[in-house]
């Protein structure tokens, strides 16, 4: 149960407003209309990590999940597994981030794997973990990384923080999420 209502959209300020109308219904989203001002930084940041990234997709949801299972980001875990898939992890690596098994995993998965995970407990990565990822990640995707797994964990953090409740039902983010990459970056996006 959240710990924090849910503020009525009619009430709220118009940009805040007009933000959450063009967010699918998620509670994660309505919650936010208690920090109006903070929504576009928010949904700019998330909205650019998940479809700007030149991380590869699938291994920024393996970061997601991992972040979400070392957070016991019960929320976050439900709506990133769908899109996990969607981007193409299978469900040994979906598994392996909830477990931190690292078997089965190929090694880019493994050293994404052990990044996020010394990333999240122990702030700054060491030595050995940095230069196993950049055996397989360009400094982009490094830089990348940190901040998708620094900006969920954040999002773990208000949503388990704040009690946001799960969805009944999740929505169709399968169907409706287009992973990939833009044809084009902008430079210093």
């Amino acid at each position: 149960m959240a710990r924090l209502a849910y503020p009525d959209p009619a009430s709220a300020p118009e940009k805040a407003r007009k933000l959450l109308e063009a967010t699918p219904p998620l509670n994660v989203f309505r919650m936010l209309l208690q920090a109006p001002t903070c929504m576009r930084g928010f949904m700019t940041l998330g909205g650019a990590i998940l479809q700007r990234q030149q991380l590869d997709p699938r291994l920024r949801e393996l970061a997601i999940l991992r972040v979400a299972a070392l957070s016991n980001a019960g929320y976050e875990w439900t709506q990133h597994v769908p899109i996990a898939r969607a981007v193409g992890a299978s469900d040994t690596e979906i598994s392996a981030m909830e477990s931190g098994a690292r078997e089965g995993l190929d090694p880019v998965a493994r050293a994404v794997v052990r990044f996020t995970e010394e990333c999240v407990r122990d702030v700054r990565v060491s030595d050995p973990t940095f230069a196993e990822a950049r055996e397989h990640l360009s400094e982009r995707e490094v830089a990348e990384l940190v901040l998708a797994i620094g900006f969920y964990m954040m999002v773990a953090r208000w949503l388990e923080t704040l009690g946001v409740d799960h969805e009944k039902s999740p929505p169709g983010w399968a169907a409706g999420f287009k992973p990939g990459r833009p044809e084009t970056t902008p430079t210093g996006a």
